[in-house]
């Protein structure tokens, strides 16, 4: 089988069996085509004639073209990944990739803002125009509501629910309400009464958030709003539309939230990955008794 042959089964696999996110698809896809360049550059091999030798040799090379530590335990998973499907359907006879190991690194715990960076993000926004209005909507929603940008950008009108103050969010597995605060509401229904209407493209255009030209905000649009933002609060910390996912969950954790309820809003399928706030809480902690304990 040629690695395009290869490389168009894994994908559909990906997409229909496993269901994958359009992040993971789009790295795992990355990778195993780069790792199909390399075949071709140093053997004659295809994916599925390649053997043990062949994968821990790709993995060396990518260590010595100084990838970092997470790049190559990503390839790794994604090679296992590709190899766990090729030989559960019997297309190589033996998985090569067993054998490969990701070197252990130190979980890098998410970086957070205070509560008062939060608040002068929040304020940046300035409701004077169209573009402030709808800004100070989305920031408000994503830190009221802990969701991804993707889930952000990819909300409908009909998802909104202003009486009732909460968004239904349609998920990676599954569909969950999510609640907000009042202030998040106010600022949703006066980008939604006031000036929504007169951004669209098309009456029916059913976009909750759109851009200028009156079609579905992009990822790469939020993006430049958040880092615009960033730097007009002179906010020295690198803050992704991430990180406000990650400031919601700790700070709800460090005021008493159910870390169940946690892993419901944010939508994880497993605790494990809600849990890391708990260290990130408890390292915080510890930080402010060293800091502040006369005997630490």
């Amino acid at each position: 089988m040629s690695n395009s042959e290869c490389l168009k089964i894994f994908e559909e696999y990906l997409r229909n069996e496993k269901k994958s996110s359009e992040n993971t698809l789009s790295s795992y896809l990355r990778d195993i085509r780069q790792f199909g360049e390399y075949l071709s550059n140093h053997s004659e091999m295809d994916m599925t004639e390649a053997g043990e030798e062949e994968l821990g040799a790709y993995i060396a090379y990518l260590k010595d073209q100084g990838k970092s530590v997470a790049t190559v335990s990503r390839n790794i998973a994604s090679l296992k990944c590709l190899y766990s499907y090729l030989t559960l359907h019997r297309i190589v006879e033996k998985n090569p990739s067993t054998k490969l190991v990701p070197d252990k690194s130190e979980q890098k715990l998410p970086q957070i803002l205070t509560s008062k960076e939060v608040e002068l993000l929040l304020e940046q926004p300035k409701c004077v125009d169209a573009k402030g209005y709808r800004d100070k909507a989305m920031l408000e929603l994503l830190y009221a509501t802990g969701i991804r940008v993707t889930e952000l950008i990819d909300l409908d009108i009909s998802d909104i629910n202003l009486t009732a103050g909460v968004i239904r969010c349609r998920g990676r597995d599954k569909e969950r309400m999510i609640p907000m605060y009042d202030k998040a509401v106010k600022a949703l229904s006066d980008y939604v009464t006031l000036v929504r209407p007169q951004m669209i493209a098309l009456p029916d255009e059913p976009s909750l958030f759109v851009n200028v030209g009156g079609e579905r905000m992009s990822r790469q649009g939020f993006w430049k709003l958040i880092k615009y933002y960033q730097k007009k609060a002179k906010i020295e910390k690198d803050i992704t539309p991430h990180t406000l996912r990650h400031s919601f969950a700790a700070h709800l954790l460090e005021n008493g939230a159910d870390i169940h309820a946690i892993q419901e809003m944010l939508g994880h399928a497993d605790i494990s990955s809600t849990q890391v706030y708990s260290q990130l809480v408890k390292k915080q902690l510890k930080d402010v008794y060293n800091k502040a304990h006369p005997r630490a």
